[in-house]
Formats: structure tokens, C-alpha cells, sequence
């Protein structure tokens, strides 16, 4: 995929890995998931560290969750959090499309795409972005009979 590391966070130990990864600390985190990843993250985030916060996936359905443990961080490292919405850009989407078209016609930009066949499938194929069992951008693609 073109990076310089992956980790596996269903067989590591995240903490443990990004620590691994990022020996000299974390400056940007961009956070999609939330829980253990984003506290392991505040962790190790270096001083004046910043945080977009585009989604927390790990706790849209656990209501038990305490939220960040290691929200002390946030402070004691001078961090920045901030949302990310993408409707917050909508004025520059246009552009957008042109400059990931072109990364992505150069090579740029690596991607993956999940297909699941059949729109009776699709409730399990939501179901794969919350169990993380999709390997990519996911697509449910229904027959189209002439």
C-alpha cells in the first residue's frame, strides 16, 4: 500500500506497536476509531502533538465505554484535538476530486476495495464496518438485469 508501517490491531498489542512504529513519539494522530487506539495514541503523542478527530468507530455502539483514559494528555502534552468534518470542506470539493484523481491516476494514492455481491447482503456487509472484517473501501454491488 505504499507506507512505512502497519500494524494489526486485532493480533498486537497497540500500544505496543505504534510504540514500535513511532519511536521518536506521534505528532499528528488522525483519529478514525477511538478507545484503546486513541489512548495508546494520546500516550505516546509528542508535545504540541495535533489530533483531527474524523470518527471514534470503537464506541458508536458501546455505551459502557468511559471515553479516553489518557485524556490527561491533552494538557499535560499541549495538544490540539480538533473535528474533522468532511461537510466542513464541501466549499473545496470539486478541487478535491481533481488533485485525488490525479494522485491516484499517478500512483499516488493505494486503495482497496471490499465487494460484497447482492443487496441481500447488505446488512452483513454494514455489519463489516463495525467488526472491522472489511478490507478496504466497502461496495455492495446489486445485479442489473437488462
Amino acid at each position: 500500500m505504499g507506507v512505512d508501517r502497519v500494524i494489526n490491531y486485532k493480533k498486537e498489542n497497540i500500544f505496543d506497536a505504534l510504540k514500535a512504529a513511532c519511536p521518536n513519539g506521534i505528532d499528528i494522530y488522525f483519529d478514525n476509531v477511538g478507545g484503546d487506539t486513541l489512548d495508546a495514541a494520546l500516550t505516546l503523542m509528542n508535545k504540541f502533538g495535533r489530533i483531527p478527530v474524523c470518527g471514534l468507530i470503537s464506541m458508536y455502539n458501546d455505551w459502557s465505554s468511559t471515553g479516553p483514559k489518557m485524556y490527561r494528555n491533552i494538557l499535560m502534552k499541549t495538544l490540539t484535538v480538533t473535528g474533522f468534518l468532511v461537510s466542513d470542506f464541501a466549499n473545496q470539493f470539486e478541487e478535491c476530486l481533481q488533485t485525488l484523481g490525479q494522485w491516484i491516476a499517478e500512483g499516488k494514492i493505494k486503495y482497496k476495495v471490499d465487494v460484497v455481491e447482492g443487496i441481500e447482503n447488505a446488512p452483513d456487509a454494514v455489519n463489516k464496518l463495525f467488526t472491522g472484517e472489511n478490507q478496504g473501501k466497502l461496495v455492495i454491488q446489486t445485479s442489473r438485469e437488462p
